[in-house]
């Protein structure tokens, strides 16, 4: 059972009208999101999840380069996925590593697997880089796990505005998410934030705002946006239309990409990564390393990158033939799932049973028809399959009750480097319903032999 601390306080209390106004989503769905508590790590996990988080950063990233290079665009359409109009785009190496988030399973044993990698569109950041460090003035013997987020941060928009100064771009970053959406908005604003630090000039634009002058640029009235830092899925942007025409002003978009007349942050390359068809092809690519010298004339993964993918990652493949041949639980997972929709777990693949979980809220203001729509869509993405990992129970009483469910910390990776962690409690399959815990690192609970 993984170790908390309950923070002797309320929720009035702690969460000042300074935390508000970062985080004005501590409270979802009427229910407490951010919880009055701290997640309990050792040193040593930090360590190892520092570690692993940046192997792993760095095997997406050789791979994301042996995908755009040599793979066919046939592949990344039927096992990544990806959309015909992001293809281009995708296969444009953009020497920015960009903002990325591991998520990690560590087992009641303590063996750390990452099942997954969120490299498109992370969220997740106010509470890392600002309410961690917030809670902790309230736990002065403990230690944050996130203490480098904001500098990482920092950092990456810098490489980033140096780049696309360099391609022409300018130095000047528009930042956008939908402006009702509470969560993506203060998300959006923290990173511009984190650039007008810096001195770096940025400005928020609704996403609604913004205007496609198709083959010429992207306006906000009559000021030309370079460069943009979007909190909006590409594989949803790719499929937007404009309400009067029904011209397809998300493929507009791109194509502004693909001509140079418009960066992106996170780049278009990162929805490669995103789909989690990507962590079955380095499988994939793994299990087959010493036979790739006889096509390609050269051997992608190293000896020790063999060890590193033997280590974090689990066998994930696009078909359950193994699992249910060899009766090993798994998951099976959307190519592009969300929240936990389009996720089930085979506990028991000798009967094929889908293990019972909580339904994900999709939107408080959905009606039952859009409801559908929604799970339906996640339901029909091409899946992949992953060997099932056990979680740890984590249980936090805290003046607004008790919270009980299973331990996924997430892992943010900014440029290559690790940066912080986002506990959640949640089911086995994390949804929208889970909480977040914050981290910190008790040095009083040390084992070096691990």
């Amino acid at each position: 059972m993984r170790q908390t601390r309950a923070l002797p306080y309320t929720r009035a209390q702690l969460f000042t009208t300074r935390i508000e106004q970062q985080v004005p989503y501590h409270m979802m769905y009427e229910k407490p999101y951010c919880l009055t508590a701290l997640t309990l790590y050792k040193d040593y996990e930090l360590e190892q999840l520092r570690v692993g988080s940046e192997n792993v950063d760095h095997l997406y990233r050789k791979t994301l380069q042996f995908v755009q290079a040599h793979l066919p665009d046939e592949y990344l359409l039927q096992q990544l996925g990806i959309h015909p109009a992001l293809i281009e785009s995708a296969r444009q190496a953009i020497p920015i590593n960009g903002f990325t988030r591991l998520d990690w399973i560590i087992s009641p044993q303590g063996k750390l697997k990452c099942i997954e990698n969120n490299t498109d569109t992370p969220s997740g950041i106010p509470e890392v880089a600002f309410l961690e460090q917030e809670l902790l003035r309230y736990a002065p013997d403990l230690q944050p796990a996130s203490r480098q987020m904001n500098d990482c941060i920092r950092q990456m928009f810098k490489q980033a505005v140096d780049y696309y100064e360099q391609q022409g771009l300018g130095r000047i970053i528009h930042f956008t998410s939908y402006d009702w959406h509470d969560e993506d908005r203060a998300n959006t604003l923290y990173m511009m934030e984190q650039c007008l630090a810096l001195g770096i000039e940025a400005k928020y634009i609704p996403l609604e705002q913004l205007k496609i002058v198709p083959g010429e640029g992207l306006y906000h009235d009559v000021e030309r946006i370079s460069i943009l830092y979007r909190l909006y899925p590409l594989e949803y942007l790719v499929e937007d239309r404009e309400a009067d025409s029904g011209r397809l002003v998300g493929e507009d978009l791109l194509q502004l990409v693909n001509t140079g007349k418009l960066g992106l942050l996170n780049p278009t390359q990162h929805i490669l990564t995103q789909s989690k068809g990507f962590m079955a092809t380095i499988w994939s690519l793994y299990e087959r390393n010493a036979q790739m010298a006889e096509y390609t004339g050269f051997t992608l993964f190293t000896a020790q990158e063999c060890k590193w993918i033997e280590h974090y990652l689990l066998p994930t493949y696009f078909t359950d033939q193994v699992f249910v041949e060899q009766q090993i639980p798994y998951v099976v997972k959307g190519f592009f799932g969300r929240e936990g929709l389009g996720t089930h777990l085979i506990e028991q693949p000798e009967q094929h049973s889908v293990a019972v979980s909580e339904s994900p809220i999709i939107d408080s203001n959905a009606i039952p028809t859009e409801a559908e729509e929604i799970a339906a869509y996640y339901e029909d993405q091409p899946k992949i399959y992953q060997q099932l990992h056990p979680m740890e129970p984590v249980s936090v009483t805290t003046t607004e009750g008790t919270f009980d469910g299973y331990l996924l910390t997430g892992a943010f990776v900014i440029g290559g480097q690790f940066a912080g962690l986002l506990p959640r409690i949640g089911g086995k399959v994390t949804d929208n319903l889970a909480c977040y815990c914050a981290a910190a690192v008790d040095p009083s609970i040390s084992d070096r032999s691990h």
